[in-house]
């Protein structure tokens, strides 16, 4: 009787968890559903609109965060950093400097999504097409990255130390 009572117990615990399981599992997860739509699908409409305003996207962070301040942000805290009227217009050509290099860079880096995106949808992909396209669009992260690192570099030389260690201090990274 007891192992009858315990087979019935085992059963409904089993019957009770398998719908349970089915519909987890039956149920199609779809984690990139409606991706297929975007402009470029590997870039969010976000990093789109990024690049196209020559935005940094994380970009500097390995400046930004060891002390290389960033031309947009200088600006944002020029009261609080005291800057000069000659800092001030030097950091502003900077970062219209900046902004005139990354808004074409941003645009190639779309353009080259987009098309191994087309490459794709029709089927004309292949082995080769795709290790030229990855390539170029390394080749342009990689030079849009290094754009944006130059004006942190920029920074050090229009900033005094203190004003350096200031922003980091406001940004709240000291």
């Amino acid at each position: 009787m007891r192992s009858l009572a315990c087979a019935v117990i085992l059963l409904l615990v089993a019957s009770s968890a398998s719908p349970a399981q089915e519909h987890h599992h039956g149920r199609k997860h779809a984690p990139y559903a409606g991706l297929e739509k975007r402009t470029a699908t590997s870039l969010s409409e976000q990093q789109i609109a990024d690049l196209r305003a020559g935005r940094g996207m994380g970009l500097a962070l390995a400046a930004e965060l060891n002390g290389y301040p960033g031309p947009l942000h200088v600006l944002e805290l020029a009261d609080s950093l005291s800057l000069s009227p000659e800092q001030r217009r030097r950091v502003e050509e900077a970062y219209a400097a900046m902004k005139a290099e990354a808004v074409p860079m941003g645009e190639r880096l779309i353009g080259q999504e987009m098309a191994l995106d087309r490459h794709f949808k029709e089927s004309t992909i292949s082995a080769g097409t795709l290790v030229e396209l990855a390539a170029r669009i390394g080749e342009t992260q990689g030079r849009l990255r290094a754009i944006h690192l130059k004006y942190h570099l920029v920074m050090t030389e229009v900033l005094t130390p203190d004003q350096v260690r200031r922003y980091s201090q406001l940004r709240g990274y000291r």
